[in-house]
């Protein structure tokens, strides 16, 4: 049976996006059904029922008493990894180890850190339109964090983070594009990774989708 997965009205969540992209990448057959935020509809109780923690990306697989909902998109990822391996799937994380940790380093990094950019450079502007100010103090510190350890991970002329293509390639690639999406300053090197990262065919999919309030 399909998955279900439950995205924001406006297609702009970062860990939506993330979630997206997995199901995507493993070839899995999915719908996508929408909760309109700004409405409130992910506090309503036919939402909340389902979806332990009220919030999107929410993947629903199965039905009746055997139905099984997720939520927090690293969760999902993981999920998806560890119920559809590779080789037969395609692979959401290295298969070396430690290149693995890193991986899920930057991931969890990158949902818990850097909140003046995530703030002063949210998704809307990335996806819709340039933010109109530019970037404060505190939000040029949080941008010179990112491109500090981006650089030591981005390696010139190679296309992703490891020895092969990752889902924190694509979440690291949005993240850079809150910056270079809206003109602020990143070195050529993290642009040319952001730029490529973005025509990856799961993440094309994801972009057209957008549907602007």
């Amino acid at each position: 049976m399909p998955f279900e997965l439950y995205v924001d009205s406006l297609f702009t969540s970062p860990y939506a996006m993330s979630a997206f992209v997995a199901l995507t990448e493993k070839g899995l057959p999915f719908t996508v059904k929408t909760v309109d935020l700004e409405a409130g509809q992910q506090k309503h109780s036919a939402y909340t029922a389902r979806a332990l923690t009220a919030r999107v990306p929410a993947l629903v697989e199965g039905a009746g008493e055997a139905q099984f909902v997720l939520t927090e998109s690293s969760a999902i990822t993981e999920y998806l990894e560890e119920s559809f391996p590779a080789p037969e799937y395609i692979a959401l994380y290295p298969k070396d180890r430690r290149q693995r940790a890193q991986a899920r380093q930057v991931q969890a990094w990158l949902r818990s850190d850097l909140l003046p950019v995530r703030a002063e450079r949210d998704t809307e502007t990335v996806f819709f339109g340039k933010a109109s100010q530019p970037l404060t103090a505190a939000g040029q510190a949080a941008a010179d964090k990112l491109i500090h350890a981006a650089s030591q991970l981005v390696q010139e002329g190679r296309p992703n983070l490891f020895d092969s293509w990752s889902l924190a390639d694509a979440d690291l690639a949005l993240m850079l594009n809150r910056l270079i999406l809206n003109g602020d300053e990143v070195p050529q090197k993290l642009k040319d990774y952001a730029a490529g990262q973005w025509q990856r065919p799961s993440v094309q999919q994801w972009l057209e989708r957008h549907q602007p309030g």
